[in-house]
């Protein structure tokens, strides 16, 4: 039962039978009515007094009179300016409730028929994953779930960046201070172990720069003819003419890298369905460059570099292929993207990628359209803010970046200090309080990060985020803690989710009603995340469906109620508000403990 879909309707009767005029129902826009006036939806008469010839309030005013006469679902109207607030009767909400009950509102949606890719992660292979790859981690996978929940074909890739003149800075560094150390004798994660070579490199170059600047060089003369990056060149150059000993090295360190990746993958609850690497696409990429030369669609300048000029399309002159051979980034991209295309014959391909490379993909998607490539209309470039901490903006070759692995460890003793604090572990064993510790920590670092809008750049408070009252995951996980006790005493007294409430008549309480239009609400909602490709349109829904249920629990006896029938639609509206946000916060790869 689709209330929007009936009011529709019976707008659309009402211009006929007032008006004269012939309205579909799909150009009749309704939005939720402001929380300060009486109703559930407002139907804004301002662009459609034209067709009534009426000022927008009388418009209003014989609309909702012909409503309330008319229709039998609605209780009442009000008419403010030229916004229409609709106030449905409760013996609608009550059979909206029971229907969705029924079915689960979330269990409605169709198979749309398109193939969506979803690629996120995209590490590079030189330093272990970072605040800023969490929030790009987290949204990619949600965006993911989102997008398998609205009906949607779905496969999560991963692209590892495991080449180029970054990772040889990390391999030069290696073989220069490395003195046989691995992660095995050190007892380092293999990620973090790279890691530290990077910054070392970062560290060692400088002063190389320093010391040419010293002999009169300018910064830029000193930073392409220090010894270090002119070594790392060479190490790339033998890298891409498959020199044994480099090559041998490349793997090394990179399985080093992954065994730790993979351990972080797990421990934060993302996985992928396919991984690609850029030594496997780079090659390709050189192909596509050879086919954009036949086609006049790049050119050749006389080092042998390749370009392609995009001034006429409002961009610019972008690098493609350097002069002595060598593959930049772009090129293993124009690659990849024809690669993916054959494995997943894609409608649409997301990019989760952070906006400073907006540019870039703008150029990557411009290129492909030129080349003739028709899948290049599907692909979009889902653009995020970065992630800043109190303490100021991270610098991964500076060594001042916080890294995930100790990120997550940080927010695991923050949830134990927070949950010990507040007594919510009584009865628990050690097992059962750290399982607790890591999903409250999860919950809170994963909701924190998702819900912002994905464009907006953020400020992450680890302290903030974990906390039980406020837009929180712990908030949210908590709401659901405590349904599921109240659900655990009514079966001690053998009272189950009842599913015969279409056929009900009595007064809801006000705190009853708002819970069963929050709950209804949820179908749209799911829909307008997957549109939009955004996560935050369903962490701020579920922290509207956990106040209002808390609203709810304050206000309304459930087990001291006397009527039976009220106590048990009581339990059952509890039952579907905890469907409703187990489902809702798995989208955002956040578990709901059972007990707290």
């Amino acid at each position: 039962m689709n209330v929007e879909f009936l009011l529709k309707e019976s707008i659309t009767k009402a211009f006929m039978e007032l008006f004269g005029h012939n309205l579909d129902a799909e150009e009749i826009k309704l939005q939720p009515t402001r929380k300060d006036f009486k109703g559930s939806h407002t139907f804004v008469t301002f662009p459609y007094a034209r067709f009534s010839g009426k000022s927008p309030v009388e418009t209003g005013e014989l609309i909702g009179s012909y409503l309330k006469d008319k229709s039998r679902i609605l209780a009442s109207f009000n008419v403010i300016n030229g916004f229409l607030n609709l106030e449905i009767n409760d013996a609608t909400w009550l059979r909206v409730f029971g229907m969705n009950l029924k079915t689960n509102p979330w269990s409605k949606t169709k198979p749309t028929g398109k193939k969506i890719m979803v690629e996120y992660s995209s590490p590079n292979t030189n330093k272990p994953l970072h605040l800023g790859h969490l929030r790009n981690n987290f949204l990619g996978y949600s965006v993911a779930e989102i997008l398998k929940a609205a009906g949607n074909e779905v496969m999560k890739v991963n692209l590892v960046n495991d080449r180029g003149i970054h990772i040889c800075k990390s391999m030069l560094a290696y073989q220069k201070y490395g003195d046989a150390e691995s992660p095995e004798n050190t007892g380092i994660k293999g990620d973090h172990f790279i890691g530290k070579y990077y910054v070392k490199f970062d560290r060692e170059y400088k002063k190389e720069v320093d010391k040419l600047i010293s002999k009169g060089l300018t910064k830029e003369q000193a930073s392409l003819q220090a010894p270090l990056i002119l070594e790392a060149k060479e190490l790339l150059k033998k890298w891409e003419e498959k020199d044994p000993v480099t090559v041998d090295l490349w793997q090394k360190m990179n399985g080093w890298v992954y065994e730790g990746f993979n351990k972080t993958y797990q421990d934060i609850g993302v996985d992928f369905d396919k991984i690609y690497y850029e030594s496997d696409t780079y090659l390709l990429g050189k192909e596509v460059v050879d086919e954009g030369l036949k086609k006049g669609v790049f050119y050749r300048k006389d080092d042998g570099s390749v370009w392609v000029d995009l001034s006429d399309d409002g961009l610019d002159e972008k690098l493609l292929l350097r002069s002595d051979g060598t593959s930049v980034y772009i090129t293993q991209d124009l690659g990849t993207a024809d690669m993916k295309y054959k494995d997943f014959p894609f409608d649409r391909s997301v990019y989760v990628v952070g906006n400073e490379q907006d540019y870039y993909f703008e150029v990557l998607i411009m290129i492909l359209k030129k080349l003739g490539r028709k899948y290049a209309d599907g692909m979009y470039h889902l653009s995020y803010g970065m992630v800043d901490l109190p303490t100021g903006k991270m610098k991964s070759r500076e060594g001042t970046v916080v890294d995930a692995d100790d990120l997550v460890e940080e927010m695991l003793k923050t949830a134990k200090k927070q949950t010990e604090e507040l007594g919510k572990i009584e009865e628990f064993n050690e097992v059962q309080a750290r399982k607790l510790y890591e999903v409250l920590a999860m919950g809170a670092l994963k909701y924190f990060l998702l819900k912002i809008d994905p464009k907006k750049r953020m400020l992450f408070n680890p302290e903030e985020s974990i906390q039980f009252q406020g837009n929180t995951g712990p908030f949210i996980q908590y709401t659901y803690a405590r349904i599921s006790a109240i659900l655990r005493k009514a079966a001690e007294l053998d009272i189950y989710p009842d599913k015969s409430y279409a056929d009900l008549q009595w007064a809801l309480h006000e705190t009853e009603k708002d819970l069963i239009i929050t709950l209804s609400n949820y179908a749209d909602k799911l829909a307008e995340a997957a549109n939009e490709l955004s996560p935050s349109t369903i962490a701020n829904y579920e922290y509207d469906l956990a106040k209002s249920y808390n609203r709810f629990y304050t206000e309304v006896s459930i087990f001291n109620e006397e009527n039976t029938e009220r106590r048990n639609f009581r339990v059952s509206l509890s039952f579907l508000t905890a469907q409703t946000i187990r489902h809702s916060m798995k989208l955002l790869g956040i578990e709901v403990p059972e007990r707290m």
